[in-house]
């Protein structure tokens, strides 16, 4: 019996951490798709970030429908669902790329959030779930190797697709006077993304009936948090630490994108070639990798979730500090080793923030994933900061973000418990 529940542990556990890579992939093509829509599209600096404004925006207006829909279908059919909706977002970009139309790539982009909403409600509690809440950050490491290492693969191949010898490209847009000329270039360059998201397409398709017929097994509001009385607090709004923790993520998210999807861009300005820059993305990953390595062989056998997310969190205000006082490849290194702080954040403030919820586990999901906002709103903001300071003195916002995560890593955390389980 011992044995088979191990197994079915193991099984889970790996299904889930395939779904990690596929939306890993998904999540982590935006530092691509920038300058490739920036120059397809011809945007400027404020405008090729709503990329990540539609694709994180999402996540905010379907989290808590995506809690509705939990109740309704259980966590498997969830995921299938999310993966079926991602699909849909996907196919979009084959008429968008056609047209050259940016609004239809915003909203392809808009359509996967709301299926990945979806499916990061499901699967983010389930890991937590799996096992015992003090060893849940090691768990949700290792999905993140799974999620980052997607990132670090895919994205850079896409990335020799779709930004091959893109800065020849934007020369010869800018020299080209006659507008039909103009018309073709850009025309040529969108189809480049046509073939790759007809794939993506049919992975998520396969992979939304693999997930339907396979093994994996639902859990119960009561399973979530069996040892949680939450009678005496019929809310979900008493538990303070869970407001704040969506708050932490909403900044975390925020500093991450900024700090992943701007990268490239970042190189280019300081006139590396984007054959060099193009990898900067798997660098960062790189380094989230390492972190995410640091975090299952540390918590909580060495180190408690709490004060690793204490360490990184002033790591990131002292690696910014980098990032702001050198030039070059050295601040692009910089920017680059964010990714190692940033390892632990989810994974820690995740399990920080549901202990505890009981039958409010869902509901409590559903607002972390409104956090994901700030993967919307923040990248925003730097690339309008972009067009008036300039990339290098832009990420000086980035350091009242780990602020506020730090203050939640100490004292954050713990308010509103004593009053949820009196």
């Amino acid at each position: 019996m011992q044995v088979e529940k191990k197994q079915s542990y193991t099984t889970s556990l790996i299904l889930v951490g395939f779904l990690y890579f596929i939306f890993g992939f998904i999540t982590w093509l935006n530092g691509t798709l920038i300058p490739f829509l920036k120059a397809v599209c011809q945007l400027n600096n404020f405008q090729s970030y709503f990329v990540t404004f539609a694709f994180f925006i999402s996540y905010f207006v379907m989290a808590l429908p995506s809690s509705a829909i939990l109740r309704k279908t259980g966590f498997k059919k969830g995921m299938s669902l999310g993966l079926l909706i991602m699909a849909v977002g996907a196919v979009m970009f084959i008429p968008a790329a056609m047209q050259r139309n940016y609004y239809f790539f915003l909203a392809g982009l808009f359509t996967e959030g709301l299926g990945l909403a979806i499916l990061q409600t499901a699967v983010n509690p389930y890991v937590t779930i799996l096992g015992p809440a003090e060893s849940a950050a090691s768990r949700i490491s290792m999905m993140g190797i799974a999620n980052k290492a997607a990132g670090m693969i895919l994205p850079a191949y896409m990335a020799g697709i779709l930004l091959k010898g893109i800065d020849g490209i934007n020369e010869q847009v800018k020299a080209v006077t006659d507008v039909a000329a103009k018309e073709q270039l850009l025309n040529e360059l969108a189809q480049r993304i046509i073939n790759p998201y007809v794939v993506l397409t049919i992975v998520l398709v396969v992979l939304a009936l693999l997930i339907r017929v396979s093994p994996l097994p639902d859990v119960n509001d009561e399973e979530e948090n069996p040892d949680t009385d939450t009678s005496t607090h019929p809310s979900i709004w008493h538990h303070t630490y869970l407001l704040l923790g969506a708050l932490a993520i909403f900044f975390y998210v925020g500093v991450e994108v900024i700090a992943g999807d701007s990268i490239i861009s970042y190189g280019t300005s300081m006139n590396i070639p984007i054959d060099d820059a193009k990898w900067f993305t798997s660098f960062t990953l790189g380094c989230m990798v390492a972190g995410y390595v640091a975090g299952i062989i540390l918590t909580p056998r060495f180190i408690s979730q709490e004060t690793f997310l204490r360490i990184c969190a002033v790591l990131g205000i002292m690696l910014t500090i980098g990032v702001l006082t050198t030039t070059g490849k050295t601040s692009v290194y910089f920017l680059a080793s964010l990714g190692f702080a940033h390892a632990i954040m989810w994974p820690a403030i995740w399990p920080m923030s549901l202990k505890g919820l009981g039958k409010f586990t869902k509901t409590g999901s559903a607002l972390l994933i409104m956090g994901i906002a700030g993967g919307a709103i923040l990248p925003l903001l730097y690339g309008w900061h972009v067009d008036i300071s300039g990339n290098r003195a832009a990420y000086w916002m980035m350091i009242p973000c780990y602020l506020f995560i730090l203050f939640f890593a100490i004292w954050g955390y713990k308010m509103g418990h004593k009053k949820a389980n009196k």
